[in-house]
């Protein structure tokens, strides 16, 4: 997915934060209280702005439609 985070951070200038949750036990019990019990994985996205989330990898107009709606 990084690749299509990348493309679309340079084309439509959005900033999509991306935190390490192997590792960092806080970032972790962050992404249990976003994901609610839907995904319970990495790839996920939360778009804080709308409340929506991707679980898993997605195709670049998917994510473009998560960042911008």
């Amino acid at each position: 997915m990084a690749p299509l985070v990348e493309r679309l951070e340079e084309e439509e200038h959005v900033n999509v934060a991306k935190l390490e949750v192997w590792h960092n036990e806080a970032n972790a019990k962050r992404m249990k209280e976003y994901d609610k019990g839907y995904c319970g994985g990495v790839p996920f996205f939360f778009n804080q702005k709308t409340g929506k989330w991707i679980c898993g990898e997605a195709d670049y107009e998917r994510l473009k439609k998560w960042a911008l709606e």
